[in-house]
């Protein structure tokens, strides 16, 4: 059996291997590009940037809960955090792409100082759910990725997961994880792998890992999928 400490090592390989190709992608923008509208709807590219750099923040801050069990939550308020992007989407180009540096180091540097028992104990998201340090660095995982397709900058969801495709199914499942609410009962199907919500699932849903992502996710209404899709909300 995985232990926690064993996937979030895993995780972190993937994590870096996205910081990477996040600071190769943004290092080519300027101030045109860095202004043009993202696939957000109401968001700049400029506007993920900011908010990629504070969720590595935030994700640092329930890491440091986990680690310590001290309570430190992800953001102060969701008001905080909204302003806080807000405000970062002003900055220039060279101060974003510092910021979304800089914030990734803070990141990678406090996980590699974990004690693997540190990755199985809990903190609680920002909706008040426990998550292990372990999950903390999946959502991290999830953050970049589907950000990065929200760059649209070339990536969509499938090249993005492809960029750490050993990860596919845990990417998947995270989504799934956080969207338990919205799903009726289902069976996902890419590949090898499967996903079954529901006791019951009534229907089976197949496609790629990105494309299942891209649904999941609210990127997209499904179309590409195989089977009976019914329409989710937008990613929260």
């Amino acid at each position: 059996m995985t232990t926690a400490s064993e996937k979030a090592h895993a995780f972190l390989d993937g994590i870096r291997t996205l910081d990477d190709e996040w600071a190769r992608v943004i290092g080519g923008f300027g101030e045109p590009e860095l202004r043009a509208p993202s696939a957000l709807p109401g968001w700049s590219r400029a506007h993920v940037l900011a908010h990629i750099a504070r969720n590595a923040d935030g994700l640092k801050n329930l890491l440091t809960w986990a680690d310590t069990g001290v309570e430190t939550p992800m953001y102060a308020s969701p008001e905080a955090r909204d302003k806080d992007i807000e405000t970062g989407s002003q900055h220039s180009v060279a101060d974003l792409v510092a910021d979304v540096v800089a914030s990734a180091a803070r990141f990678a540097e406090y996980a590699a100082g974990m004690s693997d028992d540190a990755w199985g104990r809990e903190a609680r998201n920002r909706r008040g759910e426990p998550v292990t340090g372990a999950v903390v660095a999946r959502m991290r995982l999830s953050e970049l990725t589907i950000h990065l397709a929200d760059l649209d900058a070339g990536y969509d969801l499938d090249r993005a997961v492809g960029l750490t495709e050993p990860l596919a199914e845990d990417l998947v499942q995270h989504a799934v994880t956080s969207r338990a609410a919205h799903l009726p009962a289902l069976r996902l199907v890419s590949g090898d792998f499967e996903w079954t919500m529901g006791a019951a699932p009534a229907a089976t849903v197949r496609g790629s890992c990105g494309e299942l992502l891209a649904w999941l996710s609210g990127r997209s209404d499904g179309s590409t999928l195989d089977g009976d899709v019914p329409p989710l909300p937008a990613w929260a």
